[in-house]
């Protein structure tokens, strides 16, 4: 199910590039805000290893440094058929934990060192098997895809709007549409198009943690470890950039009410369950 929510939202996003693209700028303006994104977004998917890293200060730690954690990773890595990880330790006390990298081939795991100092032994393990997952499932390839079309849609809307402003089109040009179907694409559709990003970044949160526990074999570790995150992050805000909490385990930024529509991760009390859940299922 989760599989098929994540197909239906980037077919949406698919579907709302092409109409935006229509009313606002055309066939012209659309491919060239579509390659103008992929440009950028692909960018970030051949270094935001690299990049993430070093803005939180990551360094790397090997089984010297770690053994416990290396032991653990490994293992979880042969129980999920996939190359060994390298792993980083981020000098921050919340307590946090993220993956990233191209492939599995090319990836690498973050943890702080305040998740290191609250989870117990079965809680860190199932946290690593979560970061693993997202690795095997490729959310970073799903997560680049569907930021480079909801990125076109925003650059679309930032063309049609200057274009506006400037006179650069006018209202007969049979490319860029009805000029009242272009104004209400300005507005609706990048609103839209991050609505819709934003879901399947929390379908693939949900998609990780069922992975997780399967690859752990222990959901209900995991679950606790997801209650034990989410009061540390309020206890200890987390120095985090905005545009990469869509990669930690628990969101290091807060809000409620309707920003839930904006969050990049699920309601964690709805993780909660479903681990549950599934321990439940295992019994």
């Amino acid at each position: 199910m989760n599989t098929l929510k994540t197909t239906f939202l980037m077919a949406l996003l698919t579907v709302l590039l092409v109409t935006a693209g229509g009313a606002m700028g055309g066939e012209g303006g659309m491919m060239l805000a579509f390659l103008f994104a992929l440009v950028m977004n692909g960018v970030s998917y051949w270094f935001s290893d690299k990049i993430v890293l070093r803005m939180y200060g990551a360094k790397e730690i090997g089984a010297e440094q770690a053994p416990q954690v290396h032991r653990m990773v490994q293992e979880l890595a042969m129980r999920g058929r996939m190359p060994m990880p390298k792993l980083y330790l981020i000098p921050q006390d919340a307590p946090n934990a993220f993956a990233t990298g191209r492939d599995e081939n090319h990836a690498a795991v973050a943890v702080t060192e305040g998740i290191l100092r609250i989870l117990n032994e079965r809680e860190l393990r199932g946290v690593l098997a979560h970061e693993l997952s997202h690795i095997k499932n490729r959310d970073i390839l799903i997560g680049t895809i569907a930021a480079t079309m909801a990125g076109a849609i925003s650059m679309l809307a930032n063309m049609a709007h200057w274009g506006m402003i400037f006179g650069g089109r006018s209202s007969d040009d049979r490319e860029g549409g009805h000029p009242i179907v272009a104004l209400l694409m300005i507005i609706v559709a990048p609103l839209a198009a991050m609505l819709v990003q934003m879901a399947i970044s929390r379908s693939r949160e949900f998609g990780a943690d069922a992975t997780g526990a399967m690859i752990s074999g222990d959901p209900l570790s995991l679950a606790n470890a997801l209650r034990k995150l989410e009061q540390g992050a309020q206890r200890i805000p987390m120095e985090a950039n905005p545009a990469t909490a869509h990669m930690f385990i628990v969101n290091p930024l807060t809000g409620g009410g309707l920003m839930t529509l904006f969050s990049t991760h699920p309601p964690m009390q709805e993780r909660i369950r479903r681990l549950e859940g599934m321990s439940e299922v295992r019994q």
